[in-house]
């Protein structure tokens, strides 16, 4: 008898020292494959040999989506697919497919104006969603999101990559007092001019000085732009969006005991980090108050070029 109970206390003891099965990866699923950045996410995201942190999740399915009217989604999207159906993801028909087959989402669609309605769905299915840059293609549509954001309790966030460049986060932003970031500044009719590609510099610009813009003027010559905002505490930051010369990201750091150039060389792997950690924490490491008031500075610099460079306050446009 004794022996039994030896045994069974044995076995017992066994059990509970053996190591528990791993929980499944969280998966994730793309919308939108006619941006680079989704075949770099899905490659980051699902590589063996990548970070611990990553190993939580994978790149399970993907909807191709796509804009007939902007060559930049027609002329590249049938190439992107080919390549993540190669990575083994599963290619789906639709949204609603792709919802009942992924606990996480990224919409990578290069065309800001379809983000707000390929988000939708995914809100109100409680699925937590990373949304690329630009956010959406206008302020009125951001301040949607961000209220079905809040109505279906379903966090989201969307940033440039250049914030979660290493150069970037090493910059003591604490003994900040100016600064100018610049990046290139191409546009597409489709989309309000800093919308397309100056929303870097001006994701670079806040991420460094801070939320707190008050009044922005924007000076727009052939070639180059210059979008300058006052901060409530006095403090002035510069976006110069470049079309002309020798293009570059980067930011110019004005300290309380120093000055410091900063060149960025733009990469994926941290952001990815940042997106997974989000997918599993559900807590956004930007608070969409701050993802607006960038939108709106945007929005706010394209008041002032129609209006001459006149002075444009945040105020009403963050109502």
């Amino acid at each position: 008898m004794k022996t039994w109970s030896l045994a069974l206390g044995l076995i017992s003891l066994l059990t509970c020292l053996a190591p528990t099965e791993a929980a499944d990866p969280i998966r994730i699923g793309l919308i939108g494959l006619d941006s680079s950045h989704a075949v770099a996410f899905s490659k980051t995201i699902n590589a063996n040999n990548g970070p611990a942190s990553l190993a939580k999740a994978k790149v399970v399915a993907a909807f191709p989506g796509g804009s007939p009217d902007l060559s930049t989604s027609t002329d590249r999207i049938e190439g992107f697919t080919k390549q993540i159906e190669q990575m083994g993801i599963e290619i789906v028909p639709s949204i609603d497919a792709l919802l009942k087959k992924v606990d996480a989402v990224i919409i990578n669609s290069v065309d800001g104006r379809v983000h707000l309605q390929q988000a939708m769905p995914v809100l109100e299915a409680g699925i937590p969603v990373f949304i690329d840059k630009p956010l959406t293609a206008s302020l009125e549509e951001t301040k949607q999101l961000i209220a079905l954001s809040k109505k279906t309790g379903t966090p989201f966030f969307s940033a440039s990559t250049l914030r979660y460049c290493q150069e970037v986060i090493d910059i003591n932003k604490d003994e900040v007092v100016g600064c100018v970031a610049y990046s290139p500044s191409k546009t597409d009719p489709t989309h309000p001019d800093l919308f397309w590609y100056g929303i870097h510099g001006v994701e670079t610009l806040f991420t460094v000085m801070g939320p707190g813009c008050q009044t922005v003027q924007r000076t727009k010559v052939e070639g180059v732009e210059v979008v300058t905002g006052v901060w409530a505490d006095g403090r002035v930051g510069t976006f110069r969006g470049i079309r002309d010369g020798s293009y570059g990201y980067g930011v110019v750091v004005f300290g309380k005991k120093d000055i410091q150039l900063t060149k960025i060389k733009a990469k994926y792997d941290l952001l990815v980090v940042e997106i997974v950690k989000f997918f599993e924490t559900k807590q956004p490491p930007i608070a969409p108050e701050q993802t607006l008031e960038i939108i709106a500075f945007m929005t706010a610099a394209d008041q002032s070029r129609d209006a001459n460079g006149e002075a444009i306050s945040m105020a009403p446009l963050l109502k």
